[in-house]
């Protein structure tokens, strides 16, 4: 007996919006419980979240023909992670570097046919997912690490829910139609104001810094957050696909939700480090 109880129908931007709502709240529960209570424990989401992220990844190239040696590079990422909360990025480096020798390694015994290609894919993957993934836990290595991760945090999910409500509004001019053509120029303006706002806030009154800070990360976060997004998007693209997975309902694959935030997270840590003394 077949049932005849209607769908869920996506928005007019292509999500399952009371999927997408709910997922998110949850995964922001998720993330605050872990920041405020037990930072430890935000180091443990992360590489998670990563190791999660680094599956999808691989599983994507292989469409593509691109075999990545996992292994080593999940390996040496979530090292990397730990030595940069625990000690520093300059060990991190080291240990990024040995990775790579390891990457290499351990796709020797397959030839030299498609030898470049997947070593490439696995450094690039190292890189792109635990390198970036380092910054996020070295802003949370201070006294006000929780915050400054908030931050971060909240600057890269306003861009893109101010997109996302900016685009379906009012979206009309196609930022780039070759890559993703329902990124729009309003959205985008839409993205600029609620991430320099919200950013501006949590910089004000949870880091007691400047307002000028604060709307510095806001409009770097939401650049970068764009960058990430049309960079996921072309890679997408480029091995034909839509999404990197189905792990989230509507989201699809946690890296297409953590594509604007590693992409922001370099950077966020820069502007930090570097504007907001440590409280």
């Amino acid at each position: 007996m077949t049932s005849d109880s209607p769908q869920p129908k996506p928005s007019r931007a292509g999500r399952n919006l009371p999927a997408a709502i709910g997922v998110g709240v949850s995964l922001g529960a998720v993330v605050v419980a872990s920041l405020f209570f037990v930072k430890d424990l935000f180091v443990l989401v992360v590489a998670l979240a990563l190791t999660v992220a680094l599956l999808e990844l691989s599983k994507a190239l292989r469409a593509a023909r691109i075999t990545v040696p996992v292994l080593p590079v999940l390996v040496g990422g979530l090292v990397m992670l730990g030595v940069a909360y625990f000690d520093d990025m300059e060990t991190a480096a080291a240990v990024m570097a040995l990775s790579v020798l390891a990457t290499l390694v351990v796709r020797l015994p397959r030839g030299a046919e498609g030898f470049v290609r997947d070593s490439t894919a696995g450094v690039f993957c190292l890189a792109y997912l635990f390198l970036m993934g380092s910054f996020v836990v070295r802003m949370l290595d201070n006294p006000d690490g929780a915050w400054r991760i908030v931050a971060f945090v909240v600057a890269t999910i306003a861009s893109d829910i101010g997109g996302y409500a900016a685009g379906v509004l009012f979206g009309k001019h196609p930022m780039a139609p070759t890559i993703s053509p329902k990124k729009s120029w309003e959205g985008f303006a839409g993205s600029m104001i609620t991430g320099v706002v919200l950013s501006t806030l949590v910089v004000v009154y949870g880091l007691d810094g400047e307002v000028w800070v604060g709307v510095l990360l806001g409009a770097a976060a939401v650049v970068m957050a764009t960058v990430g997004d049309l960079c996921e998007s072309l890679i997408k693209r480029d091995i034909g696909i839509k999404d990197m997975g189905n792990i989230l309902p509507g989201h699809g694959g946690l890296m297409d939700r953590l594509d604007s935030l590693i992409a922001v997270a370099p950077v966020a840590y820069l502007v930090l480090y570097l504007l907001v003394p440590v409280a």
